[in-house]
């Protein structure tokens, strides 16, 4: 058996959309959100979809954990540059939302 490349990284397959594209996409975000290199992403994408669908997911069980329920985060959007980031604070009310201070201020001040 082979040792999975990112196991911190979950990526729940079974009970999901088995479709090729649907898998990948989802191993591809997970491995965005772990911060791993667009490099090292790309090459896991190109290695699972250089053969068929056996292979693809050969190759996402090797690189991700798939075990598992996939973690849920609470990702937000910021309301001025458009990057995700966790939100550590309860935001309940309807107001935009910033990655930090400085998005804020640049979001009010235009």
């Amino acid at each position: 058996m082979n040792d999975i490349l990112y196991p911190h990284v979950n990526v729940k397959i079974v009970g999901e959309d088995g479709n090729a594209f649907s898998i990948l996409g989802r191993v591809q975000k997970a491995l965005e959100r772990a911060k791993v290199p667009k490099e090292e992403i790309d090459a896991v994408t190109e290695d699972a979809m250089s053969s068929d669908y056996n292979h693809l997911l050969s190759t996402v069980m090797n690189t991700v954990d798939t075990t598992g329920d996939e973690e849920e985060e609470d990702l937000k959007v910021c309301a001025w540059c458009d990057q995700e980031f966790e939100d550590k604070y309860d935001q309940s009310s309807h107001e935009p939302v910033f990655c930090s201070d400085d998005c804020g201020v640049q979001f009010y001040k235009d």
